[in-house]
């Protein structure tokens, strides 16, 4: 494990303390930061939130973006757009962040868990399309959970450490079943599934620029979408349901106080410039892996087929669970700061209930794959 240590130090020119993930502020960031405090308006109303929302929905081909204060509020409110109700069902990965499923529950609805495939670490269109024939059936245009006899309202895979899954299967399966298709895309920025923004196959996609993402506003999110109706509502449920007016305060619905500040789009806007050179450096970072680990019995985690990845985070897959803690282990005693995947949500207290598909790669997974440095060397 010594030449693994040795080459991150090599790979980051330094023997000081390396992170796993830390932001890169190297353009205007304090430029519009400036210009943002001298305007005054630094809260969820500025010329920064209009410019970094138009940018993005071009930078990811999508039609509209709002930005929200982080992503899992991104994802609540894409849920909530797609119809989403107390007492509803939605189907995600079990190997995921936990933000995932909290936005769910905010709503009151459930999360079922099916399995990722171990190329994509991903939502699989096989486990999805298992569980729905055998375990539902279509009434009314509704896809009827026939164990619980509720209505699985929207599915909402996760495109893990960048990696696309495979999306276009996912929404073919969706459609037939009548599941709104919901991508939580908070990992996945600069991501493309042939040729296609992740987050963009559905009807509504949520990103996050939380401190460790590829760009960050220290906090941070938004909702994509090609449909106005939709765009339009985001908005207004993220902006406490406040009717447009002059002066007056009338809200017309019980909603969120989920704006993105002008602060943190200011930093975004310029966080934005720099993406395709932040890219460029994770993926130069990560054939420097892939070339390294062929050399050894461990397995570095590479694109999926027919996917451009933004390789936010590089991970390998130890031999087994006793090998991972040993790496892990012996990688933060020595000043490199590595990360095991996420305990599976149907293994934490408040999901233990939940419906769950046979989870075998998750399983599998969950026991292996660690997280490395993947910082954005300048």
């Amino acid at each position: 494990m010594q030449n693994i240590v040795n080459f991150i130090q090599k790979t980051f020119d330094t023997k000081e303390f390396i992170p796993l993930h830390e932001p890169r502020f190297i353009g205007n960031e304090k430029k519009y930061l400036n210009d943002c405090i001298d305007s005054t308006f630094v809260s969820s109303v500025g010329e920064y939130v209009d410019t970094f929302e138009k940018e993005f929905a071009l930078k990811v081909g999508s039609k509209y973006a709002v930005a929200t204060v982080n992503g899992t509020a991104a994802l609540h409110i894409s849920l909530l757009l797609a119809d989403v109700k107390s007492g509803d069902e939605v189907i995600t990965q079990a190997l995921t962040f936990v933000a995932t499923c909290n936005a769910i529950s905010y709503i009151g609805a459930k999360p079922i868990f099916v399995d990722v495939d171990l190329e994509t670490l991903g939502l699989s269109p096989k486990s999805l399309k298992e569980f729905l024939e055998n375990n539902c059936e279509i009434i009314d245009n509704q896809c009827i959970n026939k164990t619980t006899y509720k209505t699985i309202k929207a599915c909402a895979p996760m495109h893990t450490f960048g990696h696309p899954c495979k999306i276009e299967e996912i929404k073919e399966i969706c459609d037939a079943w009548h599941v709104e298709l919901v991508e939580d895309a908070a990992e996945s920025l600069g991501s493309y599934y042939n040729n296609k923004h992740t987050g963009t196959f559905g009807k509504v996609g949520a990103f996050s620029f939380n401190g460790n993402k590829i760009i960050t506003s220290g906090g941070g999110g938004v909702i994509v979408t090609d449909d106005e109706t939709l765009a339009k509502r985001a908005k207004h449920l993220t902006t406490t349901a406040k009717i447009q007016h002059p002066y007056e305060y009338v809200h017309d619905e019980i909603a969120y106080n989920y704006r993105m500040p002008n602060l943190n789009a200011a930093l975004l806007v310029a966080q934005l410039e720099q993406l395709d050179k932040f890219l460029e450096s994770k993926r130069e970072l990560a054939f420097g892996y892939e070339e390294f680990f062929e050399a050894t019995d461990i397995k570095f985690i590479k694109e999926p087929k027919d996917s451009q990845s933004n390789y936010w985070l590089q991970a390998i897959i130890l031999e087994d669970e006793k090998q991972r803690n040993e790496f892990l282990e012996f990688t933060n005693s020595n000043g490199v700061m590595t990360r095991p995947i996420w305990r599976l949500m149907n293994e934490l207290e408040m999901f233990k209930d939940c419906l769950s598909a046979t989870l075998e790669n998750s399983k599998y997974l969950e026991q292996r794959v660690v997280n490395i440095p993947s910082s954005v060397r300048l």
